[in-house]
């Protein structure tokens, strides 16, 4: 009896080890799993928008980087406004209190989206610098800003142009010249550039107009129908766009083939290939993500987008007597009026 009470004891001293043992690694791997929630929670990212919310191309890429960061860390956002004040001095007063804004906050990493983010604000002020950069939006080349630095990785923004100067060329086998219109901000200038190469590569010369009003884009687009054809540029900076009004003057005045690069301008154009801006949000949530994990920036390399969708408008054709590729209409998506 003595013998089998003294084995009862050391039976429950045994089990009592053993749950302590056990609670002691519960907690330990809870506490663990605490430290790591915190830390995450605790991952601080700014995103710096060249441009205004609102504007349609920059808040698809927030979109995108909203997604891709959702739950891995605390996004505080900074927007520039230098399409709607194009001036280099307000762009550079707006660079210098993001750039206050950064030291005061101390983020992770800094995601900088589009060419004034990079030219005024990262170029003068974090070249180098221990901060982590993301850049996204980009027009074309990063060589005006001499990226990379070793602090910085991203997301170069190529518009399809290419393609769509083989549709140009397919539609209108003739065709010698076009106008480029657009607002007349910073990057329309870069675009334009680009544009007027790739075209001048088909034989195509294309001319600029350049305005700051929906009165002069109005009277540009009703002058480019003595071109063969219209590359429609991006109208953000123009402050003064009304859709209605654009739509309107668009379908009394049309007589060539219109075309353009950016989704938003499709109810404008009878043909638009244009660039997902999501997919440079997505992209730029990828390497903070993994700049969050301990690889550095330099060890990232920059890429150029590789998505786009084509859009097609056959009210818009029909009502300039244009003939658009039966295979192009049947695969492509439809533009909606404004």
């Amino acid at each position: 009896m003595f013998l089998r009470r003294t084995s009862l004891v050391l039976h429950g001293d045994r089990l009592a080890n053993a749950t302590l043992r056990c609670s002691i690694g519960l907690i330990s791997v809870l506490a663990i799993s605490l430290a790591y929630a915190q830390n995450a929670s605790a991952a601080k990212c700014l995103y710096v928008s060249s441009y205004h919310k609102g504007y349609e191309w920059n808040d698809g890429i927030e979109r995108g980087l909203e997604e891709g960061l959702q739950g891995k860390c605390e996004l505080s956002r900074f927007y520039m406004d230098t399409n709607r004040n194009t001036t280099p001095k307000f762009a550079q007063r707006k660079a210098l209190e993001a750039k206050q804004l950064i030291e005061q906050t101390r983020p992770d990493v800094v995601i900088a989206c589009d060419d004034a983010a990079s030219q005024y604000l990262i170029m003068p002020y974090f070249r180098n610098a221990a901060v982590p950069i993301v850049f996204c939006g980009v027009n074309w080349t990063v060589k005006a800003y001499g990226y990379p630095y070793s602090n910085v990785t991203g997301m170069i923004e190529i518009a399809p142009i290419k393609p769509l100067v083989k549709e140009v060329r397919s539609i209108l086998p003739a065709v010698r010249s076009g106008i480029y219109l657009a607002a007349d901000v910073m990057t329309q200038h870069k675009e334009f550039e680009e544009n007027r190469e790739a075209y001048a590569q088909a034989n195509i010369k294309l001319s600029p107009i350049f305005v700051k009003t929906l009165a002069t884009w109005q009277a540009g687009f009703a002058a480019a129908q003595k071109a063969d054809f219209v590359v429609l540029g991006t109208n953000a900076g123009i402050t003064d766009w009304d859709n209605r009004q654009a739509y309107q003057s668009v379908m009394s005045s049309v007589q060539k083939l219109i075309v353009t690069n950016y989704d938003w301008m499709a109810p404008y154009a009878m043909l638009a290939m244009t660039k997902a801006a999501e997919e440079q949000g997505e992209w730029s949530a990828h390497l903070v993500q993994s700049i969050l994990s301990g690889i550095t920036p330099d060890k990232l390399p920059i890429v150029a987008n590789r998505r786009w969708q084509t859009y097609v408008n056959v009210e818009l054709a029909a009502a300039a007597k244009i003939q658009l590729p039966l295979g192009l209409v049947h695969k492509a998506v439809r533009a909606v009026k404004p």
